[in-house]
């Protein structure tokens, strides 16, 4: 069997399915990449056993059809030196070898049979399908992932929940501290479902997928998903249990502050390291047109406080945040300005952008910390 195809084509695709392949494998073979050949067309496959991502790309030339494993750190070493040009490979199946020729060489190295890689687990045509964009995919997903736990006791809390609703699809992430809820008003469903996918395939769809505006389409059951997109497919196993009632705990707060977001983590930046390192506790003194961000570390003497202007109005409030969860929640908000909705020390703040993406609503919320007043 032989075959012709880019360098950088290959290169790009291998680089993207790599991410899929644990450093230590239970089973041998999924070290490898599979390569099947048909119909003009290369399909490659990586897989962990629970996550399996497949790439096709069209052949330049082709003669003759077949599958075989290459080990991942062969074929990625090989062909990330080369500079963009023509790869020939020419296989035998049955002896398993492989020789590919470039401009100025070739490599020679062994395959391994096709036969011993895992079989995918497809997911049935009756089961649920919700169509995407792709870029309010990754924005949905990169606003997400930081808030996800890692929670051995709790794993439903590991993953990012999808629940589609007759209203809208909404995409929720909390770790009990800090929560985070994407509402897309553009998709939704007469039959409500949902699913949680776990923090691997959430990471993996975010590096791969590409802002092109394109449809990704979901496929999804109780126990996998088929996320279909551009450049290929992702079979994933997702997480079984049921999630907690999100919308329950987000408060009606009464009192509204809009801050400058860049102007708020700058001073964050500044007056966090002289907080405590155990409990990074920041305190807000808020009254009217002003914020006063402070902290301070009894055990070393230390403080920093700063003044940023706000538009506040209501009455003076004292609260306390984790800074390091305060500091990612804004970062992964994209409006110029934030409204912190609060109500007094001990409830909840909900934090949401001033200016709302068309057709979706963001919210992410934030448990406070006791002030020792």
């Amino acid at each position: 069997m032989r075959f012709t195809l880019s360098s950088g084509t290959l290169n790009a695709r291998l680089q993207s399915l790599s991410k899929v392949i644990n450093s230590k494998n239970s089973i041998p073979i999924l070290d490898s990449f599979l390569f099947e050949v048909s119909n003009n067309e290369l399909k490659i496959t990586a897989s962990d056993n629970e996550n399996v991502m497949t790439s096709s790309v069209t052949l330049d030339q082709c003669d003759g059809e077949g599958s075989f494993a290459v080990p991942n750190r062969t074929i990625l070493d090989a062909v990330k030196e080369l500079p963009e040009q023509p790869l020939s490979f020419d296989v035998d199946t049955e002896a398993l070898t492989i020789k590919i020729l470039y401009q100025n060489g070739m490599y020679n190295f062994t395959a391994q049979n096709a036969d011993e890689y895992p079989h995918t687990q497809t997911v049935p045509d009756s089961a649920t399908v919700i169509t995407i964009e792709s870029t309010a995919l990754i924005n949905n997903i990169t606003r997400s992932l930081f808030a996800t736990a890692q929670d051995e006791l709790r794993p439903v809390m590991n993953g990012i929940y999808f629940d589609l609703t007759t209203d809208y699809l909404a995409i929720v992430a909390t770790d009990g501290h800090k929560l985070v809820r994407n509402q897309n008003y553009n998709i939704k469903s007469e039959t409500p479902a949902s699913f949680i996918l776990p923090k691997k395939p959430a990471t993996l769809l975010k590096n791969v997928l590409s802002k092109d505006g394109s449809d990704v389409v979901i496929k999804f059951d109780d126990r996998c998903a088929e996320i279909k997109f551009t450049d290929g497919l992702l079979s994933c196993r997702l997480i079984e249990g049921n999630y907690p009632n999100y919308n329950s705990v987000i408060p009606q707060n009464p009192n509204n502050m809009n801050i400058d977001r860049k102007s708020l983590i700058g001073a964050l930046r500044r007056v966090l390291p002289f907080a405590s390192e155990s409990s990074q506790l920041i305190r807000f003194h808020i009254e009217a047109g002003k914020l006063e961000v402070s902290s301070e570390d009894i055990d070393f003497a230390t403080s920093a406080k700063e003044q940023i202007t706000c538009e506040y109005s209501s009455n003076p409030i004292n609260i306390g945040f984790k800074g390091s969860s305060l500091q990612e929640i804004l970062s992964n908000i994209e409006s110029d300005e934030v409204i912190f909705q609060l109500a007094d020390p001990s409830r909840a703040g909900v934090i949401v952008p001033a200016e709302q993406p068309e057709n979706e609503n963001i919210l992410t919320l934030i448990m406070p910390m006791l002030l020792n007043d």
